[in-house]
């Protein structure tokens, strides 16, 4: 479609580059304004309210995806999301490492890329290492990792059966349902739903609104490993590569948190506080980037963009996080418990 909005200095992928923008710094503003994080809802103060707006995101997003699959504008057909073979040990075991990853970063890595623009130093630390350590695992000395979990596969249907848009309706009307009763305000469900209508924008934008024959582009969503993965690596050599619809989500959610921080009052510079929690966040991000790399992405990757193609793959990489973040709260609650000489378990830690 590209071809026919009669652009003549723009291509189609320096055109994914500013629609990227376009779309982060909506993320950033709407993440920022709602506390959007899929980590809250395991270890958050709040996390039935966290629940209902990851789940008012969810319910739009699927609803919006699965109608431009029955449009006929994009399909998932030869998305990696739908190859053959299930890598079912990779995506558990990513999985369960990026959900402990979290924890120790006290933020999913969306969350803190988010942080990043509000003057978090220690998200922004977090961000540079998962971004290193994620692209060793793709492509440097932890590649062998991934190419041998990879290798066990499971021979099942890529993609739930039945009709897209049945699916989409049964999701939607129980994220809804729950989200309701999740003690928000209407207004901060509305933005939730904004925010998670940005995933079928993205994948409509950069699969049919940007399709272009001659110079094709991959078709993306929201996401945040592969992105902050190409933004390192332009960082370090832009002269070599040219930029990319994930540079332009990232810096546009940094932009967009920056913009949201600032008018709200709540940009403030923070640092770590002793050289036990740098390690403890080093771990974590180091956990996430390998793991966000074997499970196929992260919260949002996988869960937020995953979860409304109907991947199996998807499904099943989320799921594998929530456990591996659930398992790393309850060890580090018993492990407290132990050293304070007590059984009660400590109040959940706020998000980043």
């Amino acid at each position: 479609m590209f071809e026919t909005l009669g652009f003549e200095s723009l291509t189609a992928p320096q055109a994914a580059v500013w629609f990227a923008l376009f779309v982060g710094l909506a993320f950033g503003v709407l993440a920022q304004v709602t506390r959007f994080c899929f980590r809250r809802i395991i270890d958050g103060e709040d996390r039935k309210q966290a629940a209902g707006v990851w789940l008012t995101a969810l319910a739009v997003a699927v609803l919006g995806t699965q109608g431009a699959v029955a449009q006929g504008w994009i399909t998932f057909a030869e998305h990696r999301f739908m190859a053959e073979g299930l890598p079912i040990l990779a995506i558990v075991a990513g999985g369960l490492m990026f959900g402990a990853g979290m924890i120790l970063t006290r933020g999913c890595i969306s969350r803190l890329t988010v942080l990043t623009g509000t003057g978090n130093l220690r998200a922004a630390l977090v961000l540079v290492v998962f971004a290193v350590v994620a692209h060793a695992t793709l492509k440097g000395v932890l590649a062998p990792v991934r190419t041998g979990l990879g290798s066990v596969t499971l021979d099942v249907a890529p993609a739930l059966p039945g009709a897209g848009l049945v699916w989409a309706v049964i999701i939607a009307l129980a994220a809804v349902a729950f989200a309701l009763r999740s003690g928000n305000r209407a207004g901060t469900l509305a933005l939730a739903g904004v925010l998670g209508a940005l995933v079928p924008l993205a994948w409509v934008g950069t699969g049919f609104v940007l399709f272009d024959e001659f110079e094709p582009i991959a078709m993306e969503s929201l996401s945040f490993t592969a992105p902050a993965t190409e933004t390192l690596f332009y960082a370090v050599a832009s002269t070599a590569v040219s930029p990319s619809f994930g540079l332009g989500l990232v810096g546009g959610v940094v932009l967009g948190a920056l913009a949201a921080a600032l008018i709200r009052g709540q940009f403030a510079w923070q640092s770590f506080e002793s050289p036990r929690q740098t390690g403890r966040y080093m771990a974590g991000a180091a956990l996430m980037g390998v793991g966000g790399v074997l499970a196929g992405g992260c919260t949002v990757g996988a869960g937020l963009s995953g979860i409304p193609t109907l991947s199996v793959a998807a499904i099943l990489a989320i799921a594998s996080i929530g456990l591996g973040g659930w398992i790393t709260r309850a060890a580090l609650n018993a492990a407290t418990a132990e050293v304070d000489g007590s059984a009660t378990t400590p109040a959940a830690l706020p998000a980043e």
